[in-house]
């Protein structure tokens, strides 16, 4: 019998086989495929799909993994460069700031690739840091520029921010304060660490790629050197920046500026034109008069002048003076140039009182810790008056009184207010000047009274604004409550510019109706009433490049208390004109003292 032996196939060849059968019958019998040859394609395409996928994946993670690390880098580059070219004021925010080549990352990358890895790191992340901190201090100088008219002080302005979140508190309520000093605090250091990283990324980017960057570096040096030399500007903004360098000139600038001002001020301060007057020698000319020195918050030229406000507050100030003119009184006004803009208050009426020069926070505390004669304490010094001050703002401890010559303080918990807060402001100014008529000046007296009253109805942000009632009517101010209630929203009125300027020549109106009200109603042929804004408000509201002016009035029954100043040349009335003089705020003390008869007796230091 013939021997057939049978070779054993493999699973692959059975496999291949049919395949090859399957192909042969897809190609032969096109037209009339049958399920075999179905099965086969469906094969042939789920293994195709695997393989592709299985060379997708890879590549997709690949170019995911790069286009990642690319845009981090990108990002860092974004940073580190809007950092360099940060401005300092919100009116230079604009594109142009951000085309200019900054000499700053140039020799940052030329630090970088000169140095192994361990140092780079350290000092690129030095580097980042820094840059943090000056995009830090250039965003609190944009902050200090809109509400303050001047750039942030390293060595004096930290208090202020306390004062800026008690401000929010007041205005928009704790936990908003409170959410926004966290905020503050979070963004800092998240900036800081930030920037960090990038200057450490790039660093590291630099590095790997040593000779293009170099060569970069290179070009980049020679165009800015180019750029410099010939003056080359996009918009009107050179090409070539040193932004970030300048703007730490600025800070160590105004740091050492400060430092040398602290004594040349307190010697300034011990000399004193009238400080070894004899007390019989002082305002001679007033004896018997009571003497109101009453400061409207942010009252300034541009609520007297500006056409987008001034419309309202001229009407009140011409009604006032046909009013008191009517009751016997006369005015005359002027203008001062005050020492503070937007805010710091305290800096307006230390400077109108003590004839110095105050405009930041050190010269306050150097003259307020020493015996400078203020134009209230002169009054306390005679020993003819009894001498007061009205302080609706004031909510913790002052004792800045002793030096203010002030025997008693009415603070906000004394003046017998029982209504709502209006914002800020802890009561309307018409109540407050009630209390003072009810707690002192409508009381039987062996003296007369010198007085400081601060109003403060027109503090911003201007929401909700009192409105006047019947005097009759006051009582414990329980009688604001729905004239509270009914007012608008800080939050509605803070952010809308035009909404502001409108609210803030309310507010303005409202205090002085409210002063002239009270002279007309309680003032006598003895009352003598000077008035004066403190500062101009906000540079939203009055205007990037408005003044520091400020409308000055002296008011009086008596035909001689006017006489005295004729000299002064000032306006008839209580609306200065354009053209009449402009004092500096620190000349008032000496001008005044001398009208009315005070003789010079300088102290030397």
């Amino acid at each position: 019998m013939p021997v057939y032996t049978r070779l054993r196939r493999t699973p692959t060849q059975e496999n291949e086989e049919a395949e090859g059968t399957e192909d042969t019958r897809d190609t032969e019998e096109t037209e009339a495929p049958g399920p075999a040859s179905r099965s086969g394609l469906r094969t042939r395409l789920t293994r195709f799909r695997t393989r592709l996928t299985r060379f997708r994946t890879p590549l997709a993670g690949l170019l995911s993994a790069r286009w990642t690390r690319w845009s981090l880098h990108l990002l860092a580059a974004v940073l580190l460069l809007g950092a360099l070219l940060l401005p300092n004021s919100l009116a230079a925010l604009r594109p142009n700031r951000f085309t200019r080549i900054p000499a700053e990352a140039i020799i940052g990358v030329v630090l970088v690739l000169a140095l192994p890895r361990r140092p780079r790191t350290v000092v690129a992340a030095l580097y980042g840091a820094g840059l943090g901190m000056l995009t830090v201090l250039n965003l609190l100088d944009m902050g200090f520029r809109e509400y303050l008219g001047r750039g942030f002080n390293l060595v004096l302005d930290w208090g202020l921010l306390d004062d800026a979140q008690a401000y929010v508190a007041d205005s928009m309520g704790g936990t908003a304060a409170t959410a926004a000093a966290v905020g503050a605090v979070v963004l800092v250091v998240l900036l800081v660490v930030l920037m960090a990283l990038a200057a450490v990324r790039l660093g590291h980017l630099l590095a790997r790629h040593r000779s293009r960057a170099t060569r970069g570096a290179l070009l980049a040096a020679t165009v800015w050197i180019t750029c410099a030399a010939l003056g080359l500007q996009i918009s009107g903004v050179p090409v070539a920046s040193e932004r970030a360098a300048g703007a730490l000139k600025v800070q160590t600038r105004r740091v050492v500026d400060t430092l040398r001002d602290e004594a040349a001020f307190a010697k300034e301060a011990r000399a004193d034109t009238f400080g070894a007057t004899p007390p019989e020698q002082l305002v001679p000319d007033l004896r018997g008069k009571d003497v109101l020195f009453t400061f409207i918050e942010s009252y300034g030229r541009s609520a007297v002048e500006d056409p987008a406000i001034a419309p309202g507050v001229t009407r009140t100030l011409d009604t006032a003076t046909e009013a008191l003119a009517k009751a016997g009184f006369r005015a005359r006004s002027g203008w001062l140039t005050s020492a503070t803009y937007g805010g710091s208050s305290w800096l307006g009426h230390s400077t109108t009182l003590s004839g110095l020069w105050i405009d930041n926070q050190q010269r306050y505390r150097t003259v307020t810790s020493g015996d400078h004669l203020t134009l209230t304490k002169a009054f306390q010094k005679t020993g003819a008056w009894d001498t007061l001050g009205v302080m609706p703002g004031v909510q913790k401890g002052w004792p800045e009184a002793e030096w203010y010559g002030l025997d008693k303080v009415y603070d906000a918990f004394e003046l017998g207010y029982r209504g709502p807060k209006f914002s800020w402001s802890t009561m309307p100014d018409q109540y407050a000047l009630e209390a003072f008529q009810r707690l002192e000046h409508g009381r039987k007296r062996d003296k007369p009274l010198m007085a400081e009253i601060i109003l403060t109805s027109s503090h911003q942000p201007w929401a909700p604004i009192p409105k006047l009632v019947d005097w009759e009517d006051l009582g414990d101010g329980s009688v604001f409550d729905a004239v509270q209630r009914a007012g608008k929203k800080p939050a509605d009125v803070i952010a809308d510019t035009t909404e502001s300027r409108q609210e803030y020549g309310r507010s303005i109106s409202y205090s002085v109706t409210s002063l002239t009200q009270w002279l007309e109603r309680y003032g006598t042929d003895d009352t003598v009433l000077v008035f004066l804004g403190d500062h101009q408000p906000i540079a939203r509201v009055s205007g990037a490049n408005a003044s520091r002016d400020v409308p000055v009035s002296v008011v009086a029954r008596d035909p001689k208390v006017l006489e005295k100043i004729d000299g002064w040349n000032w306006t008839e009335g209580l609306r200065p004109a354009k053209n009449a003089p402009v004092w500096r705020m620190s000349d008032f003390r000496d001008r005044f003292l001398t009208a009315y008869g005070s003789t010079p007796h300088p102290t030397k230091d």
